[in-house]
């Protein structure tokens, strides 16, 4: 079992400390609300791995790791992608952003939460990653162990990401008050590029699947 938990915590965090849509996002977030933003994020993405679960102990997962499924995904992701990075952008420009200094409200600890299971549910690579990966891990766990098993191979594998996030968020949201307004909202632009970069490669990708 304890073999189990190592095997589940260092195969997640080959896959946490990657760069891509969440880590970028997390950074945004972190920035603007402080240190607390990266363990909300986290658990709305952790709610969102704990439904697939149930799907791959339900046998659906297959389903997800099909090509159009991946495509769908990844289209409606990069839409969403691109949406978000360019109202970053506007809103830098606009000058409607601002680092808050003060402890988040309920409704942006919320949207940061609903934002990092929709974030994640974004990236076809994420899902693709269960449907494969996670699939093998989490029968093996089955067949291995019963439901303890997964439980055990789910609590590992979220404290990875919940443990990352967390680090990044504290890095980040306890240095923001040494952040000029100007250099702040230069790295709120380049953010929004970022994410728009990953959503047109996730939509490319999506393209060329129907060509």
């Amino acid at each position: 079992m304890l073999e189990l938990l190592i095997k589940s915590f260092l195969i997640s965090y080959s896959g946490a400390v990657m760069p891509g849509s969440l880590l970028t996002y997390t950074i945004d977030k972190s920035i603007r609300n402080g240190a607390k933003s990266g363990l909300l994020i986290s658990l709305g993405h952790s709610l969102l791995e704990f439904f697939l679960v149930l799907l791959i102990l339900l046998g659906l997962a297959e389903y997800l790791g099909t090509g159009l499924a991946q495509a769908i995904i990844g289209l409606i992701g990069g839409i969403l992608l691109v949406f978000m990075g360019s109202t970053m952008i506007k809103d830098a420009f606009l000058g409607r952003v601002s680092i808050d200094i003060k402890d988040s409200g309920s409704s942006k600890k919320g949207n940061m939460l609903i934002g990092g299971a929709v974030i994640s549910a974004s990236n076809p690579y994420f899902i693709l990653w269960w449907a494969a990966v996670g699939l093998g891990l989490v029968t093996t766990a089955y067949k291995t162990f019963g439901i303890t098993g997964v439980i055990v191979f789910y609590t590992g594998h979220i404290f990875t990401d919940i443990s990352w996030y967390c680090f990044i968020s504290f890095l980040v949201g306890k240095s923001r008050r040494f952040i000029s307004n100007r250099i702040y909202l230069g790295v709120i632009v380049f953010l929004g590029l970022c994410l728009i970069g990953f959503g047109l490669s996730f939509i490319y990708n999506s393209y060329s699947y129907f060509l």
